[in-house]
């Protein structure tokens, strides 16, 4: 990841690839995957088989090609490509809330993070990029096989230097007392937040942050009714993301007969474009146009803010 560490442990876009790095293999928008590059395997997708060998040397974003002729890109794992090809193993926050998430809790080098709910790491490695180098984030998981494999995927992806994964059930005994008065923000994920609520509060700096992420509005409304005793400036967002799909189109021109005006666009059929491989499309016969996605992804969670109240 891109991260201002250790030039021998980081992963940049100016690094060159060497055994042992993860790389996001990118086919199209919708098709990648994270993997380890080792000198004698091979990556074999529809475009044909390409070797790790043939990685090693070349820079992050470099077009590599198969015994076939396809193509790939390898890409660092940077924390938004990672939410994409993580592995589930719960319900995960996508870019849309993490980069709010982030904004709203006024997140910057430095600061110290307290998360409740590591589950896949998918926020925590965003979270983790933002605070880095000087900050950190403490995550808390009360399942311990899913914190154990949290801390694997944080070492595959650069941020370990960063992130803390602790065992924990943070709903039924709190924030550890080690960090009281020191959290600059709080992020909860949790299916009763408002029990984790009275701890974030004794754990947050004055005028720190907490968000909740809850997917159902009756969590929100519980949880919101516990932080009106300390916290204020509560709000509640729901984030939707409409996508656009573009595509290019092949338009057959032709005379126009009756109304029609000479040039008009008489038929159009879709051009059916194959990433990976070495056609061309004339662009003096195509179009392109966008549609809205059919199938755009609809209500992920509710994301609830409040500020810790100063003392007077």
């Amino acid at each position: 990841m891109m991260l201002p560490t250790d030039p021998t442990k980081k992963i940049s876009f100016t690094r060159c690839i060497k055994e042992g790095d993860l790389v996001i293999v990118y086919e199209r928008h919708d098709c990648m995957k994270a993997v380890k590059v080792c000198q004698n395997s091979a990556f074999q997708n529809r475009f044909g088989a390409f070797k790790h060998s043939d990685w090693i040397g070349k820079p992050f974003g470099s077009m590599v090609f198969s015994n076939k002729g396809g193509f790939v890109y390898l890409l660092a794992p940077t924390p938004e490509l990672w939410t994409l090809v993580l592995s589930h193993r719960t319900q995960i926050l996508y870019i849309a809330d993490i980069s709010f998430v982030i904004m709203y809790l006024e997140l910057v080098p430095g600061c110290l993070v307290l998360e409740s709910g590591t589950g896949s790491g998918s926020l925590t490695t965003s979270l983790a990029r933002a605070v880095a180098p000087t900050g950190h984030v403490y995550t808390f998981d009360f399942h311990e096989q899913r914190a154990a494999s949290a801390r694997e995927d944080f070492e595959r992806t650069g941020v370990s230097s960063f992130v803390t994964v602790g065992v924990r059930d943070i709903q039924g005994q709190g924030f550890p007392d080690e960090f009281s008065g020191l959290a600059d923000s709080i992020f909860l994920d949790l299916p009763q937040p408002w029990l984790a609520i009275p701890s974030a509060k004794k754990m947050l700096k004055q005028d720190g942050i907490l968000c909740s992420f809850s997917p159902c509005i009756e969590q929100v409304q519980r949880s919101c009714e516990s932080l009106r005793l300390n916290f204020t400036d509560i709000r509640t967002f729901e984030i939707l993301l409409r996508t656009y799909e573009i595509r290019q189109w092949r338009a057959d021109c032709g005379q126009g007969t009756g109304g029609g005006s000479a040039g008009s666009i008489r038929h159009k059929r879709k051009q059916h474009l194959i990433e990976g491989s070495g056609e061309q499309e004339n662009p003096n016969n195509s179009i392109v146009m966008a549609r809205p996605n059919g199938e755009a992804r609809g209500h992920t969670g509710y994301l609830t803010f409040a500020r810790l109240k100063c003392l007077s």
